[in-house]
């Protein structure tokens, strides 16, 4: 009977894993058993730092929203409030955007919200 070998698939499969590991430090880019473990524990934080840049950028918006909103003597907070009793539908991005792009414009908006 013919001994079968895995030898070219298990060799392709182990390079596939190490070129993933590129940039890696220690045995956790050259020995598989620690390039495996690696990569999972890579995915993980790849999972939880999507979900974690949302709200940074959230919170950087609404930094950005309230210094502007305190250069004009307003308050942020009071200013959400408004915004949502006067059926004004900008988000904090675009309201931010506006905010550092066009100031003229961004005053326009605050005194229509405040009136």
């Amino acid at each position: 009977m013919v001994r079968v070998t895995n030898g070219l698939a298990r060799h392709a499969r182990h390079k596939k894993f190490l070129k993933m590991a590129k940039g890696f430090r220690l045995g956790r880019k050259n020995v598989y058993k620690q390039v495996r473990l690696a990569l999972v524990k890579q995915g993980q934080h790849a999972y939880v730092d999507r979900k974690k840049k949302k709200r940074d950028f959230r919170s950087l918006w609404i930094e950005r929203l309230s210094a502007a909103l305190r250069l004009r003597g307003q308050k942020y907070s009071v200013f959400a409030g408004k915004m949502t009793t006067n059926n004004i539908l900008l988000n904090r991005k675009v309201l931010s955007n506006i905010a550092v792009a066009f100031p003229k414009a961004f005053d326009e908006i605050v005194n229509q919200v405040i009136a």
